[in-house]
């Protein structure tokens, strides 16, 4: 067990339930270094029975902390019956006190006219909304949820899921540009289609909420959700 000022770190960990190259960016740019693992769920199934669960016409804050919560669950109930952090084949740098686990999972969708986005289906698909998205606005809402586990792997109370907003003011972009940013295929693999860390960053021309959240977690809410677990963010930064 090692001892870094008067906390005492023994293993792991924080694991992200989610294979978005952008969420894990953002952590590692933040100083933490997570255990990825990525969740199977079956999305469109998840919603279908959220829908019937609730008995009405779900909202996107409704859909995205759902899938947020179902992915986490799910990589969780992986993690558990592969023995946690046993089943790592390396020792990531970011450790927690006591053996802890703190599993995140998160889900974003663009709310735009009145519809939901995720990802796009296919190229046509992007090309169409970016049409319809250029010079206009939208709002991004990213699901949040985090599971812990203490030291022999059992949960510690329920997940705890929050959720974040940021409305997005679309750049009046041209036909070309529409042609070669789809043409990139960064839009086919992000909800709403575009990013802001990347490629797509040049045709977003204001945000107005969590900037964070857009990229895909949002650090001030995950830092906020984990104290009240008593997890103290800076205990996170890789050592």
């Amino acid at each position: 067990m090692n001892s870094i000022g008067e906390v005492q770190y023994s293993g792991l960990v924080l694991v992200l339930a989610s294979q978005s190259s952008g969420r894990l960016a953002t952590l590692r740019a933040a100083g933490i270094d997570p255990v990825v693992r990525v969740s199977g769920l079956d999305e469109p199934a998840a919603l279908r029975s959220l829908a019937d669960e609730l008995g009405h016409r779900t909202t996107p804050a409704e859909q995205v902390a759902h899938l947020a919560q179902s992915k986490v669950v799910d990589v969780t109930q992986q993690w558990i019956a592969d023995g946690g952090q046993a089943s790592c084949e390396f020792q990531p740098a970011t450790m927690l006190p006591d053996g802890q686990t703190v599993l995140v999972g998160c889900d974003s969708m663009l709310e735009f006219e009145g519809q939901v986005w995720g990802k796009p289906t296919n190229a046509e698909d992007a090309v169409r909304r970016w049409r319809l998205m250029s010079g206009a606005q939208g709002t991004l809402h990213t699901g949040h949820s985090v599971v812990v586990l203490d030291e022999n792997n059992r949960m510690v109370g329920q997940p705890h899921t929050e959720l974040s907003q940021a409305i997005i003011h679309f750049a009046k972009v041209s036909e070309q540009e529409i042609t070669d940013y789809v043409a990139s295929g960064e839009p086919l693999w992000c909800a709403g289609a575009f990013t802001i860390d990347n490629l797509g960053g040049a045709f977003v021309s204001r945000i107005e909420g969590d900037h964070h959240g857009v990229v895909g977690i949002s650090l001030p809410l995950l830092r906020t959700m984990l104290a009240q677990h008593g997890i103290v963010w800076t205990s996170l930064w890789a050592r």
